[in-house]
C-alpha cells in the first residue's frame, strides 16, 4: 500500500465537520447534529482487535476472540475505538490499521479509528495488561524506569514510545498505570512505578509530556491513565480480573494517599482516564466497582478532581465471557445482580464516557428508546470522543505509511536507548567488593546465554573452576489454574525450599553474584545474606545485565519499593500503607554504585 496522507480519496469534504479550516468545536458540533442515536452508541465502545499475518483482516471467527470481525463492528456496529492485541511487524501492524480505516471511511458518516494498545516497550507479555516489544525499543518495566528515577529520562521514553505508535497508527495508550505498589503480593506491580506517590506523581507528569506534548494535538498519542483512584491496595494482594481479588481495602485509612499521582496525571494533561475493576470496601464510598461508582467518578474525579476529559471502563464489566478456553464473568463487582441492560445504565449515570472491552452499543440504543437514558446524556460523552479524534486529526490524516513504519520503529539509537535503560536500571542491593567484574573474569554462569555471556568472561562449566557465578532468578509467586489466570503472578514472595537449596549451595561453593527479577517485592533475606553480591532488574535482556555487571555501563537503579524480610511481615503490613514494613532487608530507595 502506497501512502495515504487524507482522507480524500474515499470522501469528498461536503460537510463542515470535514472541512479542516473550521475550529474543532465547529466541526464536533457539526458531526454529533448528523449522527443517530446507533452511531453515537457506537462510539462509546472501544474492544479488542486482532491482526491477522502479514496485516490482513481476519474473517474466520474461529481466530477470534468473539463472534463478530472487526469489520462487522464497524459497518453494523458503528464501532471506531479498537485496541489491538498482539501484533507483528512494524509495517504490518501499520498495513492493517490503513485497512481498518478505510472500512470506516466507507461508512456513514467516515469517522475515522482510534486504534490502542496496552504497552509494547517493556518485557512483559500479559495478553490482559501487555504485549511483548515485538519490533519495538524495548525497555524495563516502568518500575525501572522508576529505579532510575530521572524524570528527563522518562520523557525520553514516553516521546521515543509516542515516535513508535505514531509510525503504526496507534493514537491511544492504554497507560501509564500509576497504582502505588504498596501491597507486595499484588500481582501487576510490574507495570507501576513503586510504592511512594511522590516519585510516581513525578515520573507520571514527565511519561504524559512526553506521550501527549503539553497539550494533545495532532503528533500526539493520547494518555489513558489508569486505574483509578489507585489500584494499589487489594485485599490478600489478589488481582479484581478474578472474583476473590474484588476488594479494595484501606486499613490504614490511606485512600486519598493514592489520589496523588493521579492529580499530578491531571496536571499534566492526560487525556482519558480508566477506572479499575474492584470495589473499595469501608470507605465512604459505596462498595461497588470503580466502574459503576457515581461517587468516585462524578463526585471525586469529575467534581473534585475537574476532570472533563474521556472515562473509558477497564475492560469486560459488562457482559459473561470465555476468554482461554475458561468462563469469565464480567466484573461487575457489588452489582453482579444486575442486568446487562441495567449494568450498562449504571455505569453511564456513574459518569463513564466509553465500555472497554464492549462490543454492544445496542444496549445503549435500547435505553434510549425505552425512555431509561437521555440523548443529551449521550451527546455528552459524544462529543468528549469526537473531540479527541479532532485534536489528534485523526479525521483529516487517517493514514499512516507502512514503508515509514518499517523504518522508523525500532530504529539502532531506539534499541540501544532501551539497552540503555535497561542496564542503568539494573539496582546493585549489595556487594562485597565483587562489582564490577573485570573482563576476561572465569565465569559460571545460571540463566544466562553462554555466548553472550563469553563476550565477558571466560564461561566455564563447573562452579569449581570459577572465579565468580552469576545466577538469574526471578520472583516467586503461586501458579494459578487456568491459561488466563497463569499471567498474574500473585500469592507468596518467598522462594520455596526446592528453589532456594540449589541457589545457596551455590552461593558456598563460590563467590556468586545474583540477579533478581523484581516483578514484585521477593522475600529473599537468606539470598541476601548468601551471596558476593546482589542485584535487582526490572526487565534486562542477558546483555545489558552484563554491561551494568563488568561495568561497561554504570548501574543507577535504587529500589521502588522496599524488600520485606518475610511472609509474616507481609501479612502484616496494611496494604494502603508505603514501606510499612516493620524490619525490611532492603529499604525504599536503597541502591548501591560503583
Amino acid at each position: 500500500m502506497t501512502e495515504i496522507t487524507a482522507r480524500s480519496r474515499f470522501r469528498a469534504a461536503t460537510c463542515p465537520y470535514e472541512d479542516a479550516s473550521l475550529s474543532i468545536e465547529e466541526r464536533v458540533a457539526d458531526l454529533l447534529g448528523r449522527m443517530t442515536v446507533e452511531e453515537k452508541a457506537g462510539l462509546m465502545f472501544q474492544t479488542i482487535a486482532v491482526m491477522g499475518p502479514e496485516g490482513t483482516l481476519p474473517d474466520d471467527k474461529d481466530l477470534l476472540p468473539f463472534d463478530f470481525t472487526v469489520r462487522e463492528m464497524i459497518a453494523e456496529k458503528g464501532m471506531n475505538h479498537f485496541n489491538l492485541v498482539g501484533g507483528g511487524r512494524p509495517e504490518h501492524i501499520a498495513q492493517w490499521h490503513n485497512r481498518i480505516q478505510e472500512l470506516a471511511l466507507e461508512t456513514r458518516l467516515g469517522i475515522p479509528i482510534t486504534l490502542s494498545t496496552d504497552p509494547r516497550h517493556h518485557f512483559t507479555d500479559n495478553p490482559g495488561t501487555a504485549a511483548y516489544a515485538e519490533g519495538f525499543s524495548q525497555y524495563p518495566e516502568t518500575l525501572g524506569l522508576a529505579a532510575i528515577g530521572d524524570e528527563e529520562s522518562v520523557r525520553e521514553f514516553a516521546d521515543l514510545m509516542r515516535r513508535e505508535y505514531l509510525a503504526v497508527g496507534i493514537r491511544l495508550a492504554l497507560h501509564p498505570q500509576i497504582d502505588l505498589a504498596t501491597e507486595p503480593r499484588w500481582s501487576r506491580i510490574n507495570g507501576t512505578f513503586g510504592e511512594d506517590a511522590e516519585l510516581t506523581g513525578k515520573l507520571v507528569a514527565a511519561y504524559i509530556r512526553g506521550a501527549q506534548g503539553e497539550t494533545l494535538n495532532t503528533e500526539s498519542v493520547a494518555c489513558m491513565t489508569k486505574h483509578f483512584p489507585g489500584g494499589g491496595p487489594q485485599l490478600d494482594g489478589e488481582d479484581p480480573h478474578f472474583a476473590y481479588g474484588r476488594e479494595h481495602v484501606y486499613p490504614g485509612d490511606n485512600f486519598d494517599y493514592h489520589l496523588e499521582p493521579f492529580k499530578k496525571a491531571l496536571a499534566a494533561g492526560t487525556s482519558q482516564m480508566m477506572p479499575y475493576y474492584g470495589m473499595p470496601i469501608d470507605t465512604e464510598h459505596e462498595a461497588v466497582a470503580f466502574g459503576f461508582n457515581k461517587g468516585v467518578i462524578t463526585g471525586l474525579l469529575r467534581e473534585r478532581l475537574g476532570f472533563d476529559g474521556i472515562v473509558c471502563t477497564d475492560w469486560g464489566l459488562i457482559s459473561d465471557a470465555n476468554i482461554m478456553g475458561r468462563p469469565m464473568p464480567a466484573r461487575a463487582w457489588g452489582v453482579e445482580d444486575l442486568s446487562v441492560p441495567d449494568r450498562v445504565s449504571r455505569v453511564i449515570e456513574a459518569g463513564c464516557d466509553q465500555f472497554g472491552g464492549e462490543h454492544i452499543p445496542e444496549q445503549v440504543v435500547a435505553l434510549v428508546r425505552a425512555g431509561r437514558l437521555t440523548e443529551e446524556r449521550l451527546d455528552l460523552s459524544v462529543r468528549r470522543l469526537l473531540r479527541e479524534k479532532f485534536v489528534l486529526g485523526l479525521f483529516d490524516h487517517p493514514f499512516v505509511d507502512p514503508a515509514a513504519a518499517a523504518e522508523l520503529v525500532g530504529t539502532d539509537a531506539g534499541i540501544a536507548a532501551g539497552l540503555r535503560a535497561q542496564s542503568r536500571s539494573v539496582t546493585v542491593l549489595k556487594n562485597e567488593s565483587v562489582l564490577p567484574l573485570g573482563e576476561g573474569t572465569r565465569v559460571h554462569v545460571r540463566g544466562i546465554d553462554p555466548e553472550v555471556a563469553a563476550r565477558y568472561g571466560t564461561v566455564v562449566a563447573t562452579p569449581e573452576e570459577a572465579d565468580v557465578a552469576i545466577v538469574r532468578i526471578k520472583t516467586p509467586f503461586e501458579p494459578r489454574e487456568g491459561a488466563f489466570e497463569q499471567f498474574f503472578h500473585a500469592g507468596s514472595l518467598e522462594f520455596p525450599e526446592a528453589e532456594l537449596t540449589p541457589i545457596l549451595d551455590l552461593c558456598a561453593t563460590v563467590p556468586t553474584v545474583v540477579d533478581i527479577y523484581l516483578e514484585r517485592p521477593a522475600v529473599i533475606p537468606e539470598i541476601a545474606a548468601g551471596s558476593a553480591a546482589l542485584v535487582a532488574n526490572y526487565g534486562c535482556a542477558d546483555a545489558p545485565l552484563l554491561d551494568a555487571l563488568f561495568g561497561r555501563v554504570r548501574p543507577e537503579g535504587r529500589l521502588p519499593f522496599e524488600l520485606p524480610r518475610s511472609m509474616a511481615d507481609v501479612r502484616a503490613q496494611r496494604s494502603d500503607v508505603p514501606q510499612d514494613g516493620t524490619d525490611p532487608v532492603f529499604g525504599f530507595g536503597h541502591g548501591l554504585t560503583y
